[in-house]
């Protein structure tokens, strides 16, 4: 929902809300739920100004009502916004954005969730300072030339794929502007001083959670999944890309990573219980952790409010579970109301991880809202694509087919930007590795209860299982089409009386049903084991896990660089033999002893070779034309079919335009032709030879003043002969007109 509506309630006349952010403000150990609104403000003179105003609210800012001004911060001079990664923590590409924002009195950490609409807040902060260039989009350059033109030293820019924005401002009408409490502005101080120290390189800060530990989006040698979706640009680069991909079997191995994929709907509970049972125990140390919640909280506001206290309570108790043979890096966290998504991975695999992707799609009330719906963490290990979905479908025995529905737009609306914004969103499906887990509530029908009970007592699960919704549609072809499911060698893992493993007691008395599932789809994937964890009595449902090993394409070094060597030299020769090229018969050409208004014509043949090419006479560098006036190529452009050929004429024609300079050494018979073949290279013809003076083209005053035959004089005599005559007429012109005075 866009919350700029709800803060621009709350502004006075002339400020403008451009776009608002929902971050998380960090100080120290706590946590603070902010908006973050960039307003514009219009002076009287006509210009404009902008500050970030800070909201503190409770739940989603629909109206004003909902917000209240914490702080304003004018974008001044003195104001910078930087993406940081504090020292010594990992951090991976797709992962939220950490900002720090500065200014004279204040030092603030932000995080902002990845996403094209932080990218978009960022660029439009950065568009808000003083001094911004449009014509230089990329905010990074334009913060380096910002520190040029100030002659100070410029900082190290800080680069980041979602934002790429370190961002720096000049003085500010907000400077001298307050919140008194009711949103609007109250002039209570002047203006304050530029201080350009502010804008220097800082140390940011370090951080001390320990599963923070994802490296930054920083090309490594080996990150070849990240080297191939570089943005390039240019067809050759393209074609190489393409190849690489075709040929991605002859440089990479599959290699066996474990994947452990665990599911807990938790009815609104705090955890109560250690996990470890659930994840950790019995298994060997997974190299991946996907796990996902539902219903993390319950209660009206987490519905309508940002903020729920059970997200940290779960994320710790998980971080806290994990496998004690390895350290584990945080790569995502994701939430939509009570649906969260936690991936690990071991902190050695962290390098390996890239383009991080994470989106919601809510499915509840009027099919929009996030009480039902799906979260989504898509990246790159190594050189495959990995797709994890968490999702909580419809409720209910009778609404499988609205359980249907919720996965179709889950899977039609899910949509990941990527690096290069140029090409089109990826959707769950195009991904070579497909994990979804969740409660998918699908429920035993056809059975009643007593019955479902007695087949559960008697193990008898595969009769039981011939009864299971999802069995049924997935066999339809309705829901889940090329997913595949382990076999159901436990108890239904819904519904129990919570804190105990007895069924459902209350007045509805629920049948038990499989509700809790674990699906996947792709190649290379063997499931270890599935099963559900009775020892974990916080819910009314039961965790369920599934170990899988996945095989993951990596790259090896050296066929890579022998691949890309090939394909690259296989580009050359193509090239090579697709330029055009000719022939050219003669590229010297002496015109001797031309006369006035007598056409001299030498010719000379250009063939062809294997390609067809278009050729033509093109200007030398500031030249109007190919050539001098008194030159002409018949023709001067043409197009060849392989091994043709055509005969090219170059006419001397000297009239009385160009005899005058020719006649008095201005100008000679000398020329270069440039002749360029489209998509090839130009070849240089040399024109020369000698012009017979006469007294055709020499001014009639000039040969007044001839003792002899113009032909018979030498150019220098002609020159001095004229330039002697122009200073004569100049000084004559002076006397005639003093005369007259």
């Amino acid at each position: 929902m866009d919350q700029s509506v709800a803060i621009q309630e709350t502004l006075a006349e002339g400020e403008y809300c451009i776009i608002a952010v929902q971050g998380v403000l960090c100080e120290g150990d706590s946590r603070q739920s902010r908006l973050l609104g960039l307003i514009r403000y219009r002076l009287e003179h006509g210009g404009q100004e902008h500050a970030l105003f800070l909201y503190t609210h409770r739940r989603m800012a629909i109206t004003g009502d909902d917000v209240s001004l914490d702080q304003i911060v004018p974008v001044s001079r003195d104001f910078t916004l930087e993406e940081v990664s504090p020292g010594g923590e990992l951090y991976v590409l797709g992962s939220d954005v950490t900002v720090q924002l500065d200014t004279a009195e204040l030092n603030l950490i932000f995080h902002l969730p990845f996403g094209s609409h932080t990218r978009m807040f960022l660029q439009e902060v950065a568009r808000a300072c003083p001094g911004f260039d449009p014509a230089t989009p990329d905010p990074e350059f334009q913060w380096l030339s910002r520190y040029r033109c100030t002659q100070q030293e410029p900082p190290l820019p800080c680069w980041n794929s979602a934002s790429g924005i370190r961002i720096g401002g000049g003085g500010s009408h907000f400077d001298d502007l307050r919140p008194n409490g009711k949103g609007l502005l109250v002039d209570q101080s002047s203006r304050g001083q530029d201080k350009p120290e502010n804008l220097l390189t800082r140390q940011t800060k370090s951080k001390s959670e320990i599963t923070d530990m994802v490296r930054s989006s920083t090309i490594t040698v080996s990150d070849k999944a990240h080297i191939l979706t570089m943005q390039k640009f240019g067809l050759r680069d393209t074609i190489v890309k393409s190849r690489l991909v075709q040929k991605e079997e002859d440089y990479t191995y599959i290699q066996n990573f474990r994947f452990f994929v665990g599911t807990y709907n938790v009815n609104g509970q705090s955890p109560k219980e250690c996990l470890q049972p659930w994840l950790s125990h019995g298994i060997q140390a997974p190299d991946v952790y996907c796990v996902g919640f539902q219903e993390l909280d319950l209660s009206k506001e987490a519905f309508f409010f940002h903020d729920t206290p059970k997200e940290e309570e779960w994320f710790k108790a998980v971080s806290e579970s994990l496998h004690p043979d390895a350290k584990y890096a945080k790569v995502k966290l994701i939430r939509l109301v009570g649906i969260m998504l936690l991936l690990y991975v071991k902190e050695e695999h962290a390098a390996h991880i890239s383009e991080v992707g994470a989106e919601t799609v809510g499915t509840g009330i009027m099919g929009r809202m996030g009480n039902k719906g799906g979260v989504a963490i898509r990246f790159q290990f190594h050189n495959t694509s990995i797709c994890v979905v968490n999702s909580h479908l419809a409720a209910h025995t009778e609404e499988y087919e609205r359980r249907n529905q919720d996965y179709k737009d889950i899977c039609s609306r899910m949509q990941f930007c990527q690096v290069d914004p140029s090409l089109p969103p990826l959707t769950i499906s195009k991904h070579d590795v497909i994990l979804w887990l969740g409660d998918l509530n699908y429920r035993i029908e056809e059975l009643d209860v007593e019955k479902v009970k007695k087949l559960i007592e008697e193990k008898d699960f595969q009769t039981l299982y011939a009864y299971d919704q999802l069995k049924t549609q997935v066999a339809a072809k309705a829901v889940f089409e090329g997913f595949t499911e382990g076999e159901l060698t436990f108890q239904p893992t819904y519904k129990y009386d919570t804190g105990s493993d007895e069924w459902d007691t209350s007045e509805k008395c629920r049948a038990p049903a499989w509700c809790d599932r674990i699906l996947w789809k792709g190649k290379n994937i063997t499931q270890l084991s599935y099963q559900s964890h009775m020892a974990l009595k916080t819910s009314d449902h039961k965790p369920v896990s599934s170990v899988f090993d996945i095989g993951v394409r990596v790259v090896k070094e050296e066929l890579y660089r022998k691949t890309l060597e090939e394909i690259v030299r296989s580009l050359d020769k193509m090239e090579n033999a697709n330029i055009p090229s000719v022939s050219l018969s003669k590229r010297e050409f002496h015109f001797q002893n031309v006369k006035y208004m007598q056409l001299r014509v030498e010719s000379f043949t250009i063939h062809n070779g294997q390609v067809p090419c278009q050729f033509e006479f093109i200007n030398k560098p500031d030249e109007e034309s190919y050539c001098k006036q008194w030159l002409n190529a018949n023709p001067s452009k043409g197009f060849l079919l392989p091994d043709a050929a055509m005969d090219i004429e170059l006419q001397v024609f000297v009239n009385k335009t160009t005899a005058t300079k020719l006649s008095s050494g201005e100008d000679k018979i000398e020329d270069i032709l440039v002749l360029h073949l489209d998509r090839g290279k130009d070849y240089f013809l040399s024109v020369s030879g000698n012009y017979l003076p006469s007294c055709f083209g020499t001014p009639i005053h000039t040969l007044c003043y001839m003792r002899d035959p113009v032909s018979d004089l030498s150019l220098e005599t002609v020159r001095e002969l004229l330039a002697y005559l122009a200073a004569y007429c100049f000084e004559t012109q002076l006397v005639t007109k003093s005369l007259k005075w």
